[in-house]
């Protein structure tokens, strides 16, 4: 599996289209068709969704990460997401053409990829499990325990916004 995540990114190198951001641009909007994967080479991004009330922040990426909208990337419809940069971000794109050839290529890489898909799946479970916890704190340390260093790449409103907190709760727990 490491060694097909390593051919991967060689792949998003030598023919992934660079894509910079400022903060604030979105890779994807609500409505558009995902049809790229993305590896963060610098910056971090957020993935949200918008109600008719607020924004809800399901997922992040930052320098190492892969992002794309899964569910439209998969089903071909229209996303129900955004993809934001939180910040300066450079991407390298590689179209969803690039990645199924690369797949094919061996029966290795294609059993590497249904690993990939599968710990994907697996983090999605965990983020559900993450949104029935009612105790912040404990919502708080499960996402530490998966990405400790979180904070270090995230601003504070965007992580409360991923945790159903507001800031203000998150700094008061965090200091515990």
């Amino acid at each position: 599996m490491d060694k097909f995540i390593s051919q991967l990114i060689e792949e998003f190198k030598t023919k992934g289209r660079p894509i910079e951001l400022t903060k604030g641009e979105f890779l994807i909007k609500e409505n558009e068709t995902e049809n790229h994967l993305y590896f963060i080479e610098q910056g971090a991004v957020r993935a949200f969704y918008q109600s008719e009330h607020e924004e809800h922040t399901i997922r992040f990426g930052y320098e190492g990460n892969l992002i794309n909208s899964l569910g439209s990337y998969f089903s071909n419809k229209p996303s129900e997401l955004y993809i934001e940069a939180l910040k300066k971000t450079q991407v390298k794109a590689l179209h969803k053409q690039d990645i199924e050839a690369f797949v094919q290529l061996s029966e290795s890489n294609s059993q590497s990829y249904l690993k990939l898909i599968e710990q994907l799946v697996v983090q999605q479970i965990e983020r559900e499990i993450d949104l029935l916890i009612e105790s912040p704190s404990e919502r708080l340390e499960r996402v530490l325990k998966r990405s400790p260093h979180l904070f270090q790449h995230i601003p504070l409103k965007y992580i409360a916004s991923y945790l159903r907190m507001s800031p203000e709760t998150l700094s008061r727990i965090r200091k515990y």
